[in-house]
C-alpha cells in the first residue's frame, strides 16, 4: 500500500514561485512513475507533469517553461517547481504514483493519490 502526502501549497501573487512536495512510503519508491495532476473547482482533474522511474519528464502544454518535477529517491519524493505563476493555475494539486514505473497524462493509469494540497494565486 502506497500513501502520498503532499505539501507546499499556498497563497501566492500572480508571477510568484511555489515548490510542491510529495512524499511516499510503504513502497521502492524508486521503480514508481510519479505525477503531478491539478483540480480547479467545477473542473474536472488534468494532467500537470510526470517522471518515470528512468527520470525521463512530461508535461501539459500550459506548464512548459513555467514547471518543472523532479524526484529524489533517496528521501522517497517527487517535486515540482512552479514557477511565473497565473491565476488560472489556482486549483487542488494533486501526487499520484503508478507502479508500471511509466508516466503520461492518463488519470486512470495512477493507482495511488495523495490528498490534494491548495494552490491559490492571486492577481
Amino acid at each position: 500500500q502506497v500513501q502520498l502526502v503532499e505539501s507546499g501549497g499556498g497563497l501566492v501573487q500572480a508571477g510568484g514561485s511555489l515548490r510542491l512536495s510529495c512524499v511516499a512510503s510503504g513502497v521502492s519508491f524508486s521503480r514508481l512513475g510519479m505525477a503531478w495532476f491539478r483540480q480547479a473547482p467545477g473542473m474536472e482533474r488534468e494532467f500537470v507533469a510526470s517522471i518515470t522511474w528512468l527520470r525521463e519528464e512530461d508535461y501539459a502544454d500550459f506548464v512548459k517553461g513555467r514547471f518543472a518535477i523532479s524526484r529524489d529517491n533517496a528521501k522517497k519524493t517527487v517535486f515540482l517547481q512552479m514557477n511565473s505563476l497565473k491565476p488560472e493555475d489556482t486549483a487542488v494539486f494533486y501526487c499520484a504514483s503508478t507502479d508500471d514505473g511509466r508516466g503520461g497524462p492518463y488519470v486512470n493509469k495512477y493507482n495511488y493519490w495523495g490528498q490534494g494540497t491548495q494552490v491559490t494565486v492571486s492577481s
